[in-house]
């Protein structure tokens, strides 16, 4: 049995959008297979965003981001759903890793010296939706919003490995979206 923290970063709380299809698909494989799940839906929480270095650094946490805190650290394994707005993630899902993971928490900054992570121990899998086609994204864009999410945000806090399911073209007409909801229910199951 593994524990694993579920997080759904799409904005839009329409329970209608695919990425929280593809979401719920992965908790019924996780929770089917007896892993232990918790779940974090972005677009129900109420929270500012953070405005200055001042307030990331030094701010008290928010009781509500307090209790996800507490869920990370539960967690062994860390599944992440967004889809790509603009090239990135949708400015709600990033004020929400921002209040998240802050210092003394996600990581600890050193006096002369890079940053000490405090989050390892953790593996994490990233699933990402957008109109694009896959190919473009990987291959002309070259993941990099995918790439700065697994590298400097959760390799940065300790996450590792970081695997990540791109899924291109869902607005189309010929995307395989049965067949993504059967992957995402067996990547729920192994817990990866």
């Amino acid at each position: 049995m593994t524990r694993i923290l579920l997080i759904d970063g799409h904005p839009d709380p329409d329970p209608a959008r695919y990425g929280h299809a593809l979401a719920r698909a992965y908790a019924e494989g996780a929770t089917g297979a007896g892993h232990a799940l918790r779940r974090v839906e972005v677009a129900d929480l109420d929270f500012p965003l953070l405005r200055s270095q001042a307030q990331y650094r030094a701010e008290p946490v928010l009781p509500v981001i307090e209790a996800i805190q507490q869920d990370l650290l539960w967690a062994e394994h860390v599944a992440i759903f967004y889809p790509l707005w603009l090239g990135d993630v949708p400015a709600l899902f990033k004020g929400f890793l921002e209040q998240l993971l802050r210092p003394d928490f996600a990581f600890r900054y050193v006096e002369h010296g890079f940053p000490e992570p405090l989050l390892q121990g953790r593996s994490a899998r990233v699933v990402v939706t957008m109109s694009t086609p896959t190919p473009i994204y990987s291959w002309v864009y070259r993941a990099h919003s995918l790439k700065s999410l697994e590298r400097n945000i959760l390799g940065f806090c300790g996450l590792g490995p970081v695997r990540h399911s791109i899924l291109g073209s869902v607005d189309s007409n010929w995307t395989p979206r049965k067949r993504y909801l059967e992957d995402m229910e067996a990547l729920g199951g192994a817990a990866r």
